[in-house]
């Protein structure tokens, strides 16, 4: 996402550039804690682990049927009190690591925001029945062949 021209559309096909010009960076919460891992002293001593949280359902930002969409394809994601959590301890800082929640919570509001399209019901073709059913006989013969010689059919 980043180094985005300005009509950057990502591979979701939702405009990035006009999620990010709602600023919703006003209404999120971030907490800062020391992160798990290897890291040696770092880990020890500094608060490099981010927590972003974004309470949907008193967003001043999105509207209703944003909500409630975000409300039921992240259900797991947000805890009772309508708060969208998001963690990142992956980085050595504080700044970049706040920069990668940022980063996911954008692309989650953008493939949960998605129209999904309904999928359309195929129905095989004649030949490729014919050529299904073929290969089944032409397996169906050597799987025979294995065994006793004596029982082969004749074609």
């Amino acid at each position: 996402m980043r180094g985005c021209p300005v009509f950057c559309i990502d591979r979701y096909g939702m405009d990035i550039i006009a999620l990010k010009s709602r600023r919703l960076e006003t209404e999120m919460v971030f907490s800062a804690s020391r992160s798990t891992g290897p890291g040696g002293q770092n880990v020890n001593k500094v608060s490099t682990k981010i927590e972003l949280r974004f309470n949907i359902r008193q967003s001043q930002i999105l509207t209703d049927a944003e909500k409630t969409i975000l409300e039921e394809k992240l259900k797991k994601r947000i805890n009772n009190s309508g708060e969208l959590l998001i963690v990142s301890q992956s980085e050595r800082s504080q700044l970049m690591n706040k920069e990668k929640a940022i980063d996911k919570f954008y692309d989650l509001l953008i493939s949960a925001l998605k129209v999904r399209k309904s999928r359309k019901a195929t129905v095989p073709t004649i030949a490729s029945k014919s050529a299904r059913l073929k290969a089944k006989k032409i397996r169906s013969l050597i799987k025979k062949s294995r065994g006793n010689t004596r029982n082969i059919p004749d074609e």
